[in-house]
């Protein structure tokens, strides 16, 4: 059998020679007293023995990891973690109890080598699958457990002012980020790699030192092309997870100005408009609600049709009433951003983002005469936008559109003739009055004719 398809039930009913281990010198006679306690045995005995003395049954097993190499041994001690984390997850907090604070609770995962700096997992990098993956598990979880003191962050439950050298807790999250990204680039199992990294992230994230060090990565844009709608229960779990992350990235300003310059909100939108599972649903309008305010992102979520489907949920029989909540937040700052924005805002939005439409401000008059100075900011940004989306474009109605705006520039602007000659424009507009679209080629030859006409004839041409 391959080990990538091993499971916690088939390791477990191994029989591992711990009196081989002893005579060896690999464990003590007390850590052979201890498993021989344990091993076998039935959860229900299991678990009042780590009631009894659970710091003394995760020294054992960490002394087994540190020491030995054989891989059965260690994926049968790495299974037996996780099933005790399994069943009872606050048990994590016993690898942080005191009488192990000069025990490196993170040491066995370590190997003495620097790779880009940091310091990395023996077992995440160097084991097979099944190893990889309980790792990942039993790190996060025993990361996430640690205690939290008045002055950070202490670990592996050293008093604070030890002296000890023990693995650093941020080297542990870095080298835990440097492998987790590795996993959503390259994943080391075809099914399951990018889940588990997945899962692994979202429990991480609320750290400060991973979002940062995620952030640094790259990781953020490794995100993006797992938002989006799923059907499978297993792919609905995935989307879950990945929009946690993404909630969790909201807080933190670095990530948002990826987000906010990425696909990520125009995906989230098609999440949120099309799944039914709450959620996913919560998860995604709590990460607008933290957006809303940021950068261009509210005038984002307006062009994206957000405000009609934040309507269209507030109308489905919802059982959460933090998602109520969010929902009727969300409607309200999102009424306020559109009545912040002034017609040119949106109109720039709608440019930059390329989802030009037949908007009521393109064939406005009053439009063009109030706000069309504004086309001069950033040396004529938007009309260079504008001749770029002539030339990248595959849709028509943007191409028809920008054409007719580049023709309304020529109108309006004393100058607008000359500028967008020396702008190249005119071979652009010239070859789309070919083009297979009549809308199109319409648009195209009422720019060009303003073009050779100028300012003071082109007036007279009918839209």
């Amino acid at each position: 059998m391959e080990r990538a398809e091993l499971t916690t039930e088939q390791v477990l009913k191994r029989d591992i020679p711990w009196e081989t281990y002893m005579t060896t010198k690999l464990i003590s006679g007390t850590g052979l007293q201890l498993l021989r306690r344990y091993d076998n045995r039935a959860e229900s005995v299991r678990a009042q023995l780590l009631d009894d003395d659970g710091p003394a049954y995760v020294q054992a097993f960490v002394t087994i990891l540190r020491d030995i190499f054989k891989e059965e041994t260690v994926e049968y001690v790495l299974a037996l973690i996780d099933e005790m984390l399994t069943a009872n997850p606050k048990r994590a907090r016993l690898f942080h109890d005191k009488s192990l604070a000069n025990e490196d609770t993170y040491e066995p995962f370590l190997i003495k080598l620097t790779i880009h700096n940091l310091s990395t997992f023996r077992l995440l990098w160097k084991g097979n699958w099944f190893i990889q993956e309980k790792s990942c598990k039993i790190l996060a979880l025993i990361v996430s457990a640690r205690p939290k003191t008045q002055n950070g962050v202490v670990a592996n439950g050293e008093a604070s002012n030890s002296k000890t050298k023990l693995t650093t807790i941020d080297a542990v999250l870095r080298g835990l980020v440097e492998w987790l990204c590795t996993q959503l680039k390259k994943p080391s199992h075809p099914s399951r790699g990018i889940p588990t990294a997945i899962k692994c992230l979202a429990a991480l994230l609320k750290e400060p030192v991973v979002r940062s060090s995620f952030v640094q990565a790259d990781g953020v844009k490794l995100l993006v092309p797992l938002i989006c709608p799923a059907s499978t229960q297993q792919s609905i779990q995935l989307l879950y997870e990945t929009c946690l992350c993404v909630w969790l990235l909201s807080y933190y300003e670095p990530a948002i100005e990826y987000l906010a310059t990425s696909r990520a909100l125009p995906r989230l939108v098609d999440v949120v408009r099309s799944s039914t599972k709450e959620k996913v649903v919560r998860v995604v309008v709590l990460t607008f609600r933290n957006l809303l305010s940021k950068g261009t992102c509210g005038a984002q979520m307006v062009d994206l049709g957000l405000p009609q489907i934040i309507q269209s949920l507030k109308a489905q029989a919802w059982s959460d009433e933090d998602l109520l909540e969010a929902l009727n937040q969300l409607e309200d700052g999102l009424k306020d951003n559109i009545e912040k924005l002034s017609s040119f805002d949106k109109y720039k939005q709608e440019v930059l983002l390329g989802h030009l439409d037949w908007s009521p401000m393109h064939k406005d008059p009053l439009f063009w005469r109030d706000n069309i100075t504004c086309f001069e900011e950033n040396d004529f940004q938007i009309l260079r936008v504008l001749i770029t989306i002539m030339d990248s474009s595959n849709d028509p109605r943007p191409l028809a559109v920008a054409c007719f705006d580049i023709s309304q520039f020529i109108q309006h602007h004393p100058a607008g003739r000359v500028i967008v000659n020396d702008l190249k424009a005119k071979e652009r507009v010239m070859k789309l009055m070919n083009h297979e679209s009549a809308e199109v080629t319409k648009n195209a030859l009422l720019c060009i004719q303003r073009l050779f006409l100028g300012a003071k004839y082109a007036s007279f041409l009918q839209v």
